[in-house]
């Protein structure tokens, strides 16, 4: 019953789909089989702009990257053998991509990939968010959805935490690394020599001053510089950082209470480390029949590395 590129695979518990996605690869193993997917957003990996600017929908100048997502998953269902069905959050933001000097163009010859010019739209400091869901409609038909966020998914929460003293389970390493830490970022824009475009924020914190060099030769506004200088700086000056853990649901933070985007405030102590800082979900895995019961594992990124927006 899989047939991978065009078989679609949900996972449910307690009659809630958790998760949706396309199966991409099937591979035997002993008396198992081991089953490759991913979110819908992954079948724009496979397709192309074969008309060029999304079969005219383009180019777009001061236009909203919001729209310009919609336009992307529109044009892919558009053609024939081409919908998955997938809708897409009506979300609008204050952010921009084009300008009147360089339009935000899509070229039939340059065969751009769907999915890249999707996920290029959400790198700017200012840019929305996304992740894919999916839940049971009318008639149990699911609905496979792309949610936008803007200025941001999810949100700072503080009713629920993850701790080693509460829910979470097995050893959760924390790394300290002083090779990625700087207190002072020096980002580099548009330009060449003099006339390079340059913006520098720096703190001092009683520590040994380290620097660091953020290359972003497409940046031309001063403002927008000192943004994404300001953002890379937040995150290099915390030291110590958690990529993952394994929680089992507990009252303090019920499995499926949080979503992709969440800050969550996340605790470790043990002989190692006594560590305690906020940090943002970026992905996550349930496992139903573990030793302790179900759990899941969460992907995370330090929630200072993310400057969110202000909408409109």
């Amino acid at each position: 019953m899989t047939d991978p590129g065009n078989t679609l695979l949900y996972a449910e518990a307690g009659g809630r789909i958790r998760w949706g996605g396309i199966i991409w690869q099937t591979e035997p193993d002993g008396g198992t089989m081991q089953v490759e997917a991913a979110g819908w957003s992954s079948y724009l990996q496979y397709r192309h702009d074969l008309d060029g600017e999304l079969g005219g929908r383009g180019p777009y100048v001061n236009a909203d990257p919001c729209r310009v997502m919609r336009d992307i998953v529109t044009y892919a269902q558009s053609v024939p053998d081409g919908s998955l069905g997938i809708t897409v959050d009506d979300t609008t933001s204050t952010a921009k991509v084009g300008s009147p000097a360089e339009p935000w163009h899509s070229r039939w010859w340059e065969t751009p990939v769907l999915g890249d010019l999707f996920d290029d739209l959400i790198k700017a400091p200012d840019a929305p968010d996304y992740t894919c869901t999916t839940w049971w409609g009318r008639d149990r038909h699911p609905v496979r959805r792309v949610r936008i966020g803007y200025p941001r998914l999810g949100a700072r929460r503080s009713d629920i935490a993850f701790s080693s003293d509460t829910n979470i389970v097995g050893h959760t390493p924390v790394t300290y690394s002083a090779d990625e830490y700087a207190q002072v970022v020096i980002a580099t824009g548009a330009g060449e020599g003099r006339s390079q475009q340059r913006a520098v924020d720096a703190v001092r914190n009683k520590r040994l001053r380290l620097e660091h060099v953020l290359e972003l030769p497409e940046v031309r506004g001063r403002d927008a510089l000192a943004q994404r200088a300001r953002r890379e700086r937040a995150w290099r000056q915390s030291l110590g950082h958690v990529e993952e853990i394994t929680v089992r649901d507990h009252p303090a933070a019920p499995i499926g209470s949080w979503q992709v985007g969440d800050d969550v405030q996340v605790s470790v102590r043990d002989e190692w480390a006594n560590w305690s800082g906020w940090c943002r979900i970026t992905g996550f895995t349930i496992r139903p029949d573990t030793d302790s019961g179900e759990t899941a594992t969460l992907q995370l990124e330090p929630a200072g590395a993310h400057q969110y927006a202000t909408a409109a």
